[in-house]
């Protein structure tokens, strides 16, 4: 079996992101690292944030930074991953590419504890940047230009300590002397001899600066200085002139500014009034703003309270550490404040978000300084606050994130024409479940009814050099309306058109005049109100039109065609008659290039499944250029016109194009290359669009020509980033469109269906799925699908929080405090003001922190279509929900019942402990919308696996399997295995095979014996794997996914497979003797690849209509991919040979190496990695043409081949 391997939604979470001018202009970007991909984004003008490049490197980014030469005005990008060599980037604005400047080897690959690449630290006028592991090595690199301005880099100096753990590394700014770094470290020689473990209770870190002397080129350990054992952060102090230089040392509860030779001056870190004591506060994420005359720091803490610092300072000695509350936003991994006024939250968890400063937090709030700072016999006196509404910043957009999925199913719930991906995202007040569909977001502008059923709809612009339409015209069965376009859209009657009869087409024609064809014939509207009318020669009528700003050509019934051209003068006139063998079922005209008079191609589609090409070059006018056969009726025909490119927004190089699009009746977009000069056919291509033959538009999306292909739902053909993507818009079905521009909405679209006419935008460009997200309680962990009722039974719980119910009443306690206390006197007025919203909304403020050993769950029935909750049943008394299961058991006294795995009282440390283990069954209540417990039943560990077997119930709990059958009371015992190694986490079950996933030795076989009553393990693996998802593929195959980011497929040999059906005891004499401790058989493993992203489940589905089936898979990081099995030997050697390739042309962008990469735990196998593949129409033309060569193909062909293996996923 083989397998291609493809991403569809790139990792939505974010590791680490650093924002600084890396194209070198004013405006300022964002890099954000997501695992293994490199994104660039900037928020434009109106605050919206824009995706410029998105780079997969294949490697784990694991941290970045961003420095500049001096007075040079470009930032460059240190990307420090785990290919063991420092990179150095520069982003290239021309061609939209990351080039890398440097990459520079200094240890070996992989995320290991010694080798650097987990720390970067940049000296603040960018002449050195060192590179710290978390053990053990730290190297710097002097950074500098040669006489032609470019980037040097020197060779590595050390600056090793050995037996220290690193915390934190940052550059400290001292001007133009020579370069310091300082660092967190905790020296461990000593506890390592130690077996009393007094050492261990005396270690204490240090805060230590390295010095880079310039002159002698070598680093030096300058100054060490005890610090908190809480610390944990380091943040670089303004100096040279700017400020006092130094660090700020973020520490549990406390922010400490050091520097050598001067005394700590430390501020405590004000915590939140309904904090339990025994939890500390830590900053988890810091950006410095500087201006010319003042500097700040913003800290984000754990909770996700950002403070504001800043220092009172003269000459150099600091004298004063304020730190003042500035706002409340979710949890953060990263913060970049820009020169904009704009502030990026990279979130930790759910979606991230751009802030705009309302205020720089100068307003009396809660503030601890280091002179207040109070010490009693406890400790230090602790400072209070209530987090408040937002105040100095106010949320202008946000990035979807579905990190991370926790629990995922495909299923057709709605009944559309594909199915729907249900994720479950977040954790506790952020959590959602997220309905994703396959296709573009729409924004509806405007709806509104019609006085009858339209056919068809135009827009018109009054001129050429009009930025916006002028007119809407609509066309029914016996009329035409003509709508004005201004402040509002209304009905005129003095624009010309002839209104008492339908139309065919409306268009702008010659520099300022307007056509409109009808059946009897073509009225011709002058800029000075002139209509010239030109009549159909006897009773024949129009029936088809094609025109583009120069040409026209009408066919008449019967199938002759008349060809019009627009004059000097700006008259219409007929230029040549031509007669077709039959009736003409479409036409179209290219559109006009730049510089010429004249298109030269008029495409005609026949009722005898033909498509002709025909020139309109006065030399040989209506002469045959070629025929293309189609394999049904053309319905429709559309030139689309492809740009030149070098590089520029899309970044791909590709010359000018025009391609032939034809709808056909059987549903099929046919899609043709159209050579420029000779008017020759080639390279064509189809793709099933729906049950409705495409009709297609040219419509303006982002300043370039796309296509709108409407068949049973609309798609849209466009170009993004150098590939040509046809995606379909999730919307209603539509029957006509036009593109459409008005001074509110630039680049929208006009469509009608049914008697309405609809104006739309389309949203995020380059997106494969749009989502609607449903608000969850808590941190949902697993769910079922009811797919006869259509509804879905999601399990949530949370540690270390509170009810609902005890929440509220908190929240009140808390208002009528504060209406007496002086912080919330802001909070009355806004109450006064009627600003009646919730005061402080969980999901941005977090919720309150109880005891850690305090669970909190509930059982929820969700009906996806309206969106609400039918039935949530909270669960009491510290019980937490963690698998659940739909079983249909032998008495169908109930039905279908619901079984739920719950543990009571869980505790991880100081070591895992329950009070008490549970399985709850539930009997569904009014069409399965509501719940009602039938019993409960004590069990002896926590059941994190159940699955129906049978007509039975079977849980695995602890490393017990046990089979359980439903009693009035509880459930009662029928047979156990105890032999599995550590804890069962995974059940799926076929026929009377049972295939159990364990939590670290991968799958075991079973097979239950009903006349013996006995279950045993018949095959297990020998590869130890910590399971993370697992999924039943055929009757010996299993697919798994383990906690490294592997995915991989096992399958039992078929000899032993069929042994062990025909085995009259079904392979028991065997297990009984034992072999090894393990099973008497082996499974083998067939497939192996590394995502490189823990998978957290798989599912088999289909995500286009009648397509293969392919196994879906979501991940920590808030990513979908897709696994395609090969149905061809041809295509896999086609695509291994392209993958050979473009792994030895187009080496990863961070200096990992590609193969490595993907066999990082275990040598790659029988996976063809479709990312990599992908990336060749990004390649420079004669890189494109080198590859092709090697592979006896043309790039047509290879990007062909691509698309149409994307088709068969997507």
């Amino acid at each position: 079996m083989y397998l291609y391997s493809l991403t569809l939604q790139r990792a939505t979470g974010i590791v680490c992101a650093i924002n600084g001018n890396f194209s070198g202009g004013k405006t300022q970007e964002i890099v954000v690292a997501r695992g293994k991909v490199l994104d660039l984004i900037r928020p434009d003008d109106n605050g919206k944030i824009q995706t410029l490049l998105s780079v997969e490197i294949f490697g784990a980014i694991r941290s970045l930074a961003q420095f500049r030469l001096t007075g040079s005005q470009k930032d460059y990008i240190v990307v420090g991953s785990d290919s063991g060599r420092i990179v150095i980037l520069e982003y290239n604005k021309e061609k939209n590419v990351f080039d890398k400047i440097h990459q520079e080897t200094f240890g070996k690959s992989g995320c290991r504890r010694i080798v650097p690449g987990q720390y970067l630290a940049i000296d603040p006028k960018g002449r050195a940047v060192m590179v710290g592991a978390c053990e053990k090595q730290k190297l710097v690199y002097v950074l500098n230009r040669d006489t032609a301005a470019r980037l040097t880099i020197s060779s590595p100096l050390e600056a090793h300590k050995s037996h220290t753990i690193v915390y934190s590394i940052c550059g400290v700014d001292c001007g133009f002397d020579n370069p310091i770094f300082a660092a967190i470290e905790l020296d461990y020689s000593e506890v390592d001899q130690d077996s009393s473990g007094n050492a261990q209770r005396e270690a204490q870190k240090h805060l230590t600066f390295y010095e880079l002397d310039l002159g002698l080129n070598h680093v030096s350990r300058k100054w060490s200085d005890q610090v908190d054992n809480g610390a944990n952060l380091l943040v670089t102090v303004p100096g040279g002139g700017d400020g006092p230089s130094g660090v700020l040392v973020c520490a549990e509860n406390f922010v400490i500014y050091k520097n050598q030779g001067q005394a700590d001056v430390r501020a405590v870190i004000p915590r939140r009034v309904d904090l339990p004591a025994e939890r500390g506060v830590l900053i988890v994420s810091a950006a410095t703003h500087k201006q010319k005359s003042m500097f700040f720091f913003l800290l984000q803490t754990e909770y996700g309270d950002i403070f504001k610092v800043t220092l009172e300072h003269n000459n150099d000695i600091v004298s004063e550490l304020k730190i003042k509350y500035f706002d409340t936003i979710p949890v953060t991994t990263s913060i970049c404040v820009l020169k904009s006024g704009f502030l990026f939250a990279a979130s930790e968890f759910g979606n991230h978000s751009l802030y705009q400063f309302q205020a720089i937090g100068e307003d009396p709030d809660v503030q601890s300084s280091s002179a207040s700072l109070m010490e009693t016999e406890e400790g230090f006196q602790p400072v209070y606050f209530q987090p408040r509404k937002l105040k100095n910043l106010v949320r202008i957009d946000q990035v979807e994130s579905l990190m991370p999925i926790m629990d995922m199913k495909v299923s057709n719930l709605f009944e559309e024409e594909t199915s729907q991906i249900y994720t479950l995202c977040g954790r506790g007040p952020r959590s959602s479940l997220r309905i994703l569909r396959p296709g573009l977001a729409i924004s509806e502008m405007a709806v509104s009814e019609l006085p009858g059923v339209p056919s068809a709809v135009w827009t018109v612009k009054k001129s050429v050099s009009d930025e916006f339409d002028a007119y809407i015209v609509v066309s029914f069965a016996n009329a035409t309306l003509v709508l004005s376009i201004g402040e509002t859209v209304e009905e005129v009657n003095d624009s010309g058109f002839l209104d008492t009869t339908p139309s065919l087409a409306v268009s702008l024609i010659g520099d300022d005049s307007l056509m409109q064809v009808h059946p009897n014939g073509i009225r011709h509207i002058r800029e000075d109100g002139r209509i010239n009318e030109w009549r159909t020669p006897g009773k024949r009528n129009i029936v088809k039109v094609g025109s583009n700003r120069l040409q026209v050509v009408i066919a008449l019934s019967g199938g002759e065609l008349i060809y019009f051209e627009v004059d000097m003068t700006g008259q219409l006139m007929e230029v040549e008659k031509h007669e077709m063998s039959g009736d003409v079922a479409c036409l179209d005209i290219a559109p006009v290039p730049e510089g010429r008079q004249r298109s030269r191609f008029l495409a005609v589609g026949s009722y005898d499944n033909t498509i002709r090409v025909l020139s309109l070059d006065p030399d040989d006018c209506m002469q045959i250029l070629s025929v293309q056969s189609v394999s049904s009726i053309p319905e429709s025909l559309l030139f689309l016109e492809v740009q030149a490119s070098v590089g520029g927004e899309d970044g791909a190089d590709h010359p000018a194009n025009l391609f032939l699009n034809a709808g056909l009746q059987t549903g099929i977009l046919f899609r043709t290359v159209v050579d420029m000069v000779t008017g020759q056919l080639s390279d064509s291509r189809s793709r099933f669009l729906g049950l409705r033959a495409p009709k297609l538009f040219s419509i303006n999306i982002r300043g370039k020509h796309a296509m709108l292909c409407l068949s049973s739902r609309p798609w849209l053909g466009y170009i993004h980033q150098g590939h040509f993507l046809l995606t379909p818009l999730s919307y209603e079905t539509l029957e006509y469109a036009a593109s459409f521009s008005s001074d509110q909405c630039a680049e929208g679209v006009v469509a009608v269906a049914g008697s309405a006419l609809r104006v739309f935008t389309i949203e995020r460009m380059g997106e494969t799925f749009n989502e609607t997200v449903i608000p969850l309680r808590y941190t949902p962990r697993k769910f079922v699908v009811q797919v006869k009722r259509k509804l879905l039974v999601i399990i949530e719980s949370d540690q270390g929080a509170f009810t609902a119910e005890e929440r509220e009443a908190g929240k009140k306690e808390c208002f009528e405090a504060a209406e007496l206390g002086e912080n919330g006197n802001g909070n009355v007025e806004q109450m006064e003001n009627g600003d009646n919203e919730d005061p402080l909304s969980d999901e941005h403020f977090g919720y309150p922190k109880a005891e850690s050993d305090k669970w909190v769950s509930c059982i929820r029935v969700l009906d996806p279509k309206t969106a609400t909750t039918t039935c949530l049943m909270e669960l009491l008394d510290n019980e937490a929900a963690f698998s659940l299961c739909t079983v249909n058991f032998h008495d169908k006294e109930y039905g279908t019942l619901l079984a739920v795995g719950t543990a009571k009282g869980l505790q991880f440390w100081p070591k895992k402990s329950i009070t008490a283990g549970y399985i709850h069954i539930y009997r569904f209540l009014d069409d399965g919308k509501s719940l009602e417990l039938l019993h409960k039943t004590q069990v002896d560990g926590v059941p994190l696996a159940l699955c129906q077997f049978q007509g039975r119930l079977l849980a695995g709990i602890g490393s017990v399997l046990r089979l359980y059958d439903l009693g009035k009371k509880r459930l009662l015992r029928k047979c156990e295995n105890k032999l599995f190694p550590n804890n069962i986490i995974s059940i799926q079950t076929y026929r009377d095979r049972i295939y159990v996933g364990d939590i670290q030795e991968s799958f075991h076989y079973c097979k239950y014996r009903r006349d013996e009553n006995q279950l045993y393990i018949f095959a297990d693996d020998c590869v130890p794997r910590w399971l993370t998802a697992s999924f039943h593929i055929d009757f010996d195959t299993m697919a798994g996914a383990d906690k490294f980011g592997n995915v991989y497929f096992v399958r039992l040999p078929q000899d032993v497979s069929d042994e062990i059906e025909e085995d009259p005891t079904g392979g028991r004499i065997k297990w009984e003797q034992g072999k090894l401790n393990g099973a008497p058989n082996k499974v083998e493993e067939i497939v192996q690849f590394h995502v490189g992203d823990v998978v957290s489940c798989l599912q088999k589905a289909s995500l286009i209509p009648g397509g293969g089936e392919c196994i879906i898979y979501g991940t920590v990081m808030g990513s979908l991919g897709a696994l395609l099995a090969f149905t061809s030997r041809d295509d896999v050697d086609f695509f291994s040979h392209l993958e050979m390739y473009m792994r030895q042309e187009h080496p990863p962008l961070c200096g990992r190496d590609h193969m490595a990469y993907r066999s990082a735990y275990f040598p790659v196998k029988d996976v063809i990695d479709g990312d990599l593949c992908e990336q060749y129409p990004t390649l420079p033309m004669d890189l494109q043409r080198k590859i092709a060569d090697e592979l006896d193909r043309t790039p047509g062909e290879i990007l062909k081949k691509l698309e149409e293996i994307r088709n068969k996923i997507i």
